[in-house]
């Protein structure tokens, strides 16, 4: 493995224990965790990216992140409209005027742990 999909990886990962330890506090801010699950899975698909030398523009769309990784996951086309509904908590979910429920919450979690794993896979990790 590359020296920076590794990079990308721990940056990955990070993102996924902020999720999940702030899904499971006594008061969880829903933004946040939405916000570090399309963090999470953005990081990965470029993980994939970078591992497999593809060249990409510095975007957030986690559609158009899933189509350049087509070649290399074969699976993700199945998982078009859940990278369309993810991204839209990378950037959309900081401003006023739009935020996270619960119902997003656990939706975001569940995607994202779906993903992870599968983009683990690819990576064989």
């Amino acid at each position: 493995m590359k020296k920076l999909t590794a990079e990308w990886i721990k940056k990955a990962e990070g993102d996924y224990v902020v999720a999940v330890r702030e899904s499971k506090a006594p008061d969880p801010i829903y933004d946040a965790v939405c916000y570090h699950c399309e963090q999470c899975i953005e990081k990965y698909l470029k993980a994939v990216l970078v591992e497999n030398n593809t060249d990409f523009e510095k975007i957030h769309d986690l559609e158009q992140l899933g189509t350049l990784c087509r070649e290399y996951i074969r699976a993700i086309e199945k998982h078009t409209e859940e990278l369309i509904w993810l991204t839209q908590f990378g950037v959309r979910v900081r401003y006023p005027g739009f935020g996270a429920t619960l119902k997003d919450t656990k939706k975001a979690l569940s995607i994202t742990e779906k993903l992870r794993s599968l983009i683990r896979q690819t990576l064989k990790m």
